[in-house]
């Protein structure tokens, strides 16, 4: 026999709190480090000119199946461009023309303070039903004037949308013109949240499976319980893809890479076990029915000899 050692099992635990406390020190690593990339702010132009305009830009959503990127807008003038030292109310008359083919441009009245605007940009490449590899790419871009002339222009890109990183590709600074190229892509969490949830699809419609195979092997009739379990899997899977993030439509890559096959599979092992579950209650049901139909005329049979050897 192998001697006993206490300290195995010791060793066992503190090992499987180490692999714990592990994954989650790389989980909070991970999203630092996303948070310190979504937080990054790019720019572009003449930041320094005294007599120029700042336009401070943020994205807010990006909605792939509309093609749009809505971008939010604060343009604040500097140096001798501003009110009195108002850093949010121009002295002249300002345009600024966006690179946005659904509004063209902004127009702020000399004397009254500016507010945010909402800039519609749309996207070109990539397709929703890629989702979550789906990519995309736009340019974001301005060019300001002041009373009719032009002015320098400097801009600043930060990104809020949860479920999409901007990445920079270039930029570029002629003709008045600032811009940025961007390729918008899935977020980080939403890439890893999206293989996460395939993994498990194909998990539980695997051990559907694995248990149909159990139970139809040793003929175990109606289970109930595990017929109950197989079905609340079925329907549960609808909510669980229901919640993916960013809003995935119907179609896409997740439903044919994962979705759709665990559903398939699920239905047809709750059919397959439903199915020989009554084949083999019925077989089992006629079986007992035939055993005490002979069971009754044995007996009937062995009372009548009886009575005929008493008489004789």
């Amino acid at each position: 026999m192998a001697r006993f050692r206490p300290g195995t099992h010791v060793v066992r635990r503190l090992i499987s709190l180490a692999l714990i406390l592990l994954a989650a020190v790389v989980g909070v690593l991970l999203y630092y480090n996303e948070r310190d990339v979504r937080q990054q702010e790019y720019t572009v132009g003449e930041a320094g000119a005294a007599n120029g305009v700042l336009i401070d830009t943020s994205i807010q959503k990006v909605d792939p199946v509309a093609r749009e990127l809505t971008l939010r807008v604060l343009v604040l003038p500097q140096g001798t461009l501003r009110e009195q030292g108002d850093p949010y109310t121009p002295a002249l008359d300002l345009t600024v023309e966006t690179s946005s083919l659904i509004r063209a441009g902004l127009d702020f009245k000399a004397g009254r303070p500016v507010a945010y605007e909402d800039v519609k940009v749309s996207l070109d490449g990539g397709s929703v039903s890629d989702y979550p590899f789906d990519r995309y790419a736009t340019t974001i871009g301005f060019a300001a004037e002041a009373a009719g002339k032009q002015v320098p222009v400097a801009v600043s890109l930060r990104d809020v949308d949860a479920f999409f990183k901007p990445s920079v590709v270039s930029r570029t600074q002629e003709h008045g013109l600032a811009s940025f190229e961007i390729r918008v892509s899935r977020s980080r969490a939403t890439f890893i949240l999206a293989w996460f949830m395939m993994f498990i699809m194909w998990g539980l419609a695997l051990a559907v499976l694995g248990a149909t195979w159990v139970i139809i092997e040793q003929r175990r009739g109606l289970v109930w319980p595990a017929m109950g379990w197989m079905a609340a899997t079925l329907f549960a899977l609808v909510g669980f893809r229901n919640a993916a993030p960013g809003d995935p439509p119907v179609g896409c890559l997740l439903d044919y890479a994962a979705f759709l096959w665990a559903e398939a599979i699920i239905s047809a092992c709750l059919v397959a076990v439903a199915v020989t579950g009554i084949l083999a209650e019925t077989r089992r049901g006629t079986d007992d029915v035939l055993e005490v139909q002979a069971d009754d005329h044995t007996d009937s049979h062995a009372a009548g000899d009886g009575g005929d050897t008493s008489g004789h």
